[in-house]
């Protein structure tokens, strides 16, 4: 098992998902849960697919983290 980073972003009332280390490999649902069940089936159709087409699978090599600025009071 290989662990991706996957980056969810909020538009109106969707949630979109998309994997770094998997150009093309996307996924948008009307919730978080729905969106990282799609991207999950996404991931795994994604690698199917190259494997498929004797593309070699990409080494996870995307991370997220999180740092505090302080934002100007408004």
């Amino acid at each position: 098992m290989t662990d991706y980073a996957v980056v969810f972003e909020v538009e109106g009332d969707s949630i979109g998902a998309w994997v770094p280390d998997l150009p093309g490999c996307v996924a948008v649902g009307g919730s978080h849960d729905e969106a990282r069940r799609l991207i999950a089936e996404a991931i795994a159709l994604h690698l199917e697919a190259m494997f498929e087409r004797g593309t070699p699978t990409p080494v996870p090599s995307s991370r997220c983290e999180y740092i505090t600025v302080a934002t100007p009071a408004t």
